[in-house]
């Protein structure tokens, strides 16, 4: 597939930019249709929410609010009410409003001003939900309610409506961490073109599937959050898995192969890791259905197409780009350098300095670094004790927005409780026993029984506390547990604040079996992939690790309120419900991504050598690097988010940036390769009964050299180290295997931390020759029996040792 996409490169460019346009057309032809649906059954405010819609059918519009507040005198003030009234009348009269009700008008009024008559309120239904409003027609009601300001009168506005023109404009967010990403690809691949093809890959795939998921939206329930979410997510992987596939093509181009069969080789090695981790991102995301929580099901339905269409755009796009760039994906500086090594053979490939340098450190002190690592990751845990789920609202945006200071207004004027007041909606019983028994209540500040319909009556019960607090989650249930029995009503409690508590309580009591899943999923694929019991389950426990110490920073940061000023994140306040899920879900996924990347190549060197220590310093050492950019490639993507003005996708981006940082620069750089260090040979135990059961899964074979003709016998390896006589590494010898009769049979450079391995056809003697910029010549013969040899060498300045 890889070769067809390189030749007939301008077919499938074409393709993909028609696929684009087409899809993005007819998706802005059909416009959106998101829904949050919060459906919760089996749960008291469910029950609620249906006799509510069954006695009392709402208006679809949403309802917002206009507070004002005086300095002096009162609201019922004459010059304060030909200020207001007039703004109110002018905004009931536009196209789009359904009704205003002012404070100023009818008997209700009165409850619509605040005890000292310093505050009021009035609330205005839009005739459409708040994502369908125009924000033209918004922000002419705020233009308007706020006209009429003056000296000692403020005027501020709340409701989901104001709360859309609030928001930055649209895909900032998404340019700001496309222009970080690009910033760290200049600096990685030192080439324009290079830089910008991960970047391509990540727009077509983000983009196709953002669009796709906009037409999804008329035919099934996507809430609002999902485009936010799959365009983190789509952009992070979309840009990763080409930055893999990018890399093994530069590198192959350096060894001196031939473009089109560097790309071929590319996609199929890093191509098929990238089909592999794209896979294992759909499966995670996919476990949120276990919860059977509806609100999840488009966020999962977005997410996961969004990340396919990136393997797609990966696996295909990319390699029709390469065909067309050709040599040009390496920096001018590179390809002088191959042009002038054109006649002395291929490069070999070997770690960066810094790389290896620290991987031999990590094989020297597994122990040290191990515990200084978990020290870390559980300091940065201790916050997770205090976790605590709900919903964020206008109370949580930033101090300097009007729904934040109208959501203060309502609170000082009317109480706390205001802003989330309960619904005890009864359908049996004495209700007149059931309302006195809420009014005599701890934590009740009113009670507003309205007038009955169809034989369903409705209590208004403001608490004296606010919708996030604690305080008010034991009044809803001290109200179903005590107070409602009691009365004997048959009753529920219902609203908002009621929602958002029983939506936190579902989520926490399915969130183990959810957990459960996810880790169950990955353990099974790795064991599959890498044919050992002990790599799952050091995985597995790293996830949890991560998973642990990354909700820590989140709790700190918007539940302690560590940073939010300096972020620009507004009030501190509960974790979103739902965050857990999700997070869980795309931190499984991306972190089995660099697990599988680093793990693969320490596997390929075990199977060749059978040398734990030797599998897993050079496995690191030859993908810490990539693993490093990638992840700061997904950190500057997910900050980015918290630009975006919505508090779930800041919450998620802050999150996930934590969770990936922490993954990749101290479990995977540090924790996973010490760990496996102190477990030896054991890191590829895998009983033999499981051994012949389980299907061969071949996530990124290694690329094949040409191999000498074919002997006798098995075939085995020589590794070992070049040192100097007093013992430092040398960098770059070359060490070459020969058969008895002087034909070469192998040939490689020695890493930086000095390691060399040779590839030996059969048992047998052979020649091993050694040279090295400013050192001598060494030659000597080896005996290489049935399993791989061990042989180190040591040079020394101006020795020649030859061997006839």
């Amino acid at each position: 597939m890889a070769r067809w996409c390189y030749r007939h490169r301008l077919v499938v460019l074409f393709l993909w930019v028609g696929a684009l346009f087409g899809v993005g057309f007819s998706a802005s032809a059909a416009g959106t249709n998101y829904a949050n649906v919060f459906s919760l059954p089996d749960t008291d405010s469910k029950s609620a929410y249906d006799l509510m819609q069954k006695a009392f059918p709402s208006t679809s519009g949403d309802t917002d609010t206009v507070v004002w507040k005086v300095d002096g005198g009162s609201v019922k003030d004459q010059a304060v009410r030909t200020r207001v009234q007039p703004a109110l009348d002018k905004i009931a009269k536009m196209p789009g409003v359904g009704a205003v009700t002012s404070p100023y008008t009818g008997a209700r009024g009165a409850s619509q001003i605040s005890g000292d008559g310093k505050i009021a309120y009035a609330q205005l239904t839009f005739t459409k939900r708040a994502n369908e409003v125009p924000k033209d027609l918004v922000q002419n009601v705020v233009d308007t309610a706020q006209s009429a300001e003056r000296g000692g009168l403020q005027v501020e506005l709340g409701g989901q409506a104001i709360q859309r023109i609030q928001e930055p404009p649209q895909g900032l967010s998404e340019m700001v961490g496309i222009v970080a990403a690009a910033v760290v690809l200049f600096l990685a691949f030192g080439s324009l073109f290079a830089m910008l093809l991960p970047i391509a890959i990540a727009v077509f795939g983000v983009g196709l599937g953002l669009f796709s998921t906009q037409l999804l939206s008329h035919t099934t329930d996507i809430p609002d959050i999902a485009p936010l979410l799959a365009s983190l997510i789509g952009l992070g992987v979309g840009i990763d898995y080409a930055l893999f596939i990018v890399t093994r093509h530069r590198r192959g181009i350096e060894r001196g192969l031939d473009p089109e069969e560097s790309a071929v080789t590319a996609l199929n090695t890093s191509g098929r890791a990238v089909l592999f981790a794209g896979g294992t991102v759909c499966i995670a995301l996919a476990g949120m259905l276990v919860t059977r929580l509806r609100f999840l099901d488009g966020v999962v339905v977005g997410t996961s197409l969004t990340v396919v269409l990136s393997v797609l755009a990966a696996t295909t796009l990319l390699p029709a780009l390469l065909g067309l760039l050709g040599p040009r994906v390496l920096s001018r500086r590179q390809r002088r350098r191959l042009a002038a090594a054109a006649g002395a053979g291929p490069e070999t490939e070997q770690a960066s300095g810094l790389a290896a340098r620290w991987s031999a450190n990590v094989q020297k002190r597994p122990r040290r670094i191990a515990a200084l690592a978990l020290v870390v990751m559980a300091v940065l845990a201790v916050p997770v004790l205090s976790l605590r789920l709900g919903a964020t609202d206008q109370g949580n945006d930033d101090a300097s927005t009007t729904t934040r200071k109208a959501y203060d207004l309502l609170a000082e004027g009317f109480g706390p409780g205001f802003n989330g007041p309960l619904q005890v909606v009864s359908v049996g019983g004495d209700t007149a026993t059931l309302v006195k028994g809420i009014d005599a209540t701890p934590g009740v500040a009113r009670v507003a029984p309205l007038p009955p319909a169809k034989g369903v009556t409705v209590i208004q019960v403001v608490p004296t506390t606010s919708p996030q607090s604690k305080q008010t989650d034991d009044l809803i249930d001290t109200l179903r547990d005590r107070v409602i029995p009691q009365a004997g009503a048959q009753a529920h409690v219902g609203g908002v604040t009621a929602v958002s508590k029983d939506f936190a309580s579902v989520t926490g009591d399915r969130l183990p079996l959810f957990i459960g899943t996810i880790i169950g999923l990955g353990f099974l694929l790795l064991l599959v992939a890498f044919r050992s019991l002990v790599v799952p389950l050091t995985a597995a426990l790293m996830n949890l690790i991560a998973a642990a110490a990354s909700f820590g920073v989140l709790v700190a940061v918007f539940q302690w309120g560590w940073g939010l000023d300096l972020l620009g994140l507004g009030k501190e306040g509960p974790i979103n419900a739902f965050l857990p899920v999700i997070m869980l879900s795309l931190l499984f996924g991306l972190s089995m991504d660099y697990q599988v990347f680093l793990v693969s190549r320490m596997h390929e060197e075990w199977v060749h050598t059978k040398d734990n220590a030797r599998a897993v310093r050079v496995g690191l050492a030859e993908t810490s690097r990539v693993i490093n950019s990638a992840a700061l490639i997904m950190v500057c993507v997910f900050l980015a988010f918290v630009l975006s003005g919505d508090s779930g996708a800041a919450m998620a981006g802050v999150g996930l940036a934590a969770a990936v940082a922490l993954d990749a620069f101290i479990l995977r750089t540090a924790l996973v390769p010490a760990a496996m260090h102190l477990l030896g040979n054991s890191n590829w135990w895998l009983p033999g009964w499981l051994e012949r059961r389980l299907p061969h899964l071949a996530v990124e074979p290694k690329e094949e050299a040409p191999q000498p003709p074919a002997a006798q016998g098995p075939a085995s390896a020589v590794h070992g180290f070049i040192r100097t006589s007093e013992g430092e590494p040398v960098d770059g010898a070359s060490v070459t295997l020969l058969s008895k009769g002087g034909r070469q049979l192998d040939r490689v450079t020695s890493l930086a931390d000095g390691s060399y391995i040779l590839s030996v056809p059969a048992p047998g003697t052979y020649l091993l020759a050694t040279t090295a910029a400013s050192y001598g010549s060494r030659a000597t013969h080896v005996v290489v029996a049935e399993g791989p040899l061990v042989f180190d060498v040591e040079l020394a300045e101006g020795e020649v040792d030859a061997v006839n």
